[in-house]
């Protein structure tokens, strides 16, 4: 591996870090590509080709994780979950969560309550997908 080739990866890493850590707060492609000292096209492309989806979706799917745990430990609205997860329309973090889930919030929740296994199986198990793989079913 080349250094500039190492020295890239790094970054990208960097920036996703960055958005693992202020997943809920506004982050934008211009923001992120300011904190990295790119273009924001640039930011695009390479992060891209090194994680193998777009920033944005990247950050849509962390979100919806995050949001996942919450439907399913707390009895807070979906509403509420959705504005703490970072998202600002309670009807694209609605269509966003279908997308990566393959269902809505409510059903979700309705579907799974309580799980009877440890956390950290539930969260392997339930971990949306990002290359388009079908939702898994429920561990039975």
């Amino acid at each position: 591996m080349s250094r500039a080739v190492e020295q890239s990866n790094r970054l990208m890493l960097r920036v996703r870090d960055r958005m693992d850590r202020s997943y809920a707060q506004p982050l934008d492609i211009a923001a992120l590509a300011r904190f990295a000292h790119v273009s924001p096209t640039h930011l695009i492309r390479t992060f891209r080709a090194t994680f193998g989806e777009t920033p944005h979706r990247y950050l849509q799917r962390r979100r919806v994780e995050r949001a996942m745990i919450r439907l399913r430990e707390s009895d807070r609205s979906v509403t509420e979950i959705c504005m703490e997860v970072g998202f600002t329309s309670l009807g694209t973090f609605s269509r966003t969560f279908r997308d990566i889930v393959g269902e809505s919030p409510t059903e979700y929740r309705r579907r799974l309550g309580t799980l009877a296994v440890p956390t950290c199986f539930a969260m392997s198990w339930l971990r949306p997908s990002s290359f388009g793989e079908a939702p898994r079913s429920t561990p039975q």
